[in-house]
């Protein structure tokens, strides 16, 4: 069974909140000359404010939700992720599942490099996600320079075995000019 959600600015259901809150990891799959990769990344959600007017995101509405995650623009997915609107595929579940109980994200999205006050607040999102990065100043140094990135879903399935084999809910973020 799948339960279809679709709105103009409205972000996804209360359930696929809950499972990308439940995780810490994503693994993130995306496309360069050299072909499609994945890549592992510590992830915290996010729910920014509305884009000032003119900026890259201007169109979001006040229950989007956004995944912040770090990672140099030096390494390969770091690259193809800084070509332009980088377009992505993920998966966040946690391991060790059986096949009875397996619930997990997956999505689709876009991602771009933060900046000014933008990164400022993202970083905060992520600090509380992962205190402990507040807790070493060497840790704390490392992600300062660090690049930090936004990936914006545009589409979302919870997969949720447990309430019967193959049960999906879905989300697609609509586009507020149709």
């Amino acid at each position: 069974m799948t339960e279809t959600h679709t709105g103009p600015v409205a972000g996804p259901p209360p359930e696929i909140r809950a499972a990308l809150d439940a995780h810490t990891t994503l693994t993130l799959a995306y496309g360069d000359d050299d072909g499609p990769q994945a890549c592992a990344v510590l992830y915290a959600v996010r729910n920014p404010p509305p884009y000032e007017p003119g900026s890259p995101g201007e169109d979001r509405g006040e229950d989007e939700i956004s995944l912040v995650f770090v990672t140099s623009t030096t390494t390969r997915h770091g690259r193809a992720l800084a070509s332009g609107n980088a377009r992505v595929a993920f998966t966040a579940q946690r391991d060790g599942q059986e096949w009875t109980a397996l619930t997990g994200v997956q999505g689709r999205g876009s991602c771009r490099l933060l900046a000014g006050a933008e990164r400022a607040a993202a970083w905060d999102a992520y600090r509380t996600r992962f205190p402990y990065v507040e807790r070493s100043e060497r840790l704390r140094q490392a992600m300062d320079r660090a690049e930090l990135w936004e990936l914006r879903p545009d589409w979302l399935r919870l997969v949720d075995n447990g309430r019967g084999f193959g049960h999906r809910t879905e989300w697609r973020r609509q586009d507020p000019r149709d």
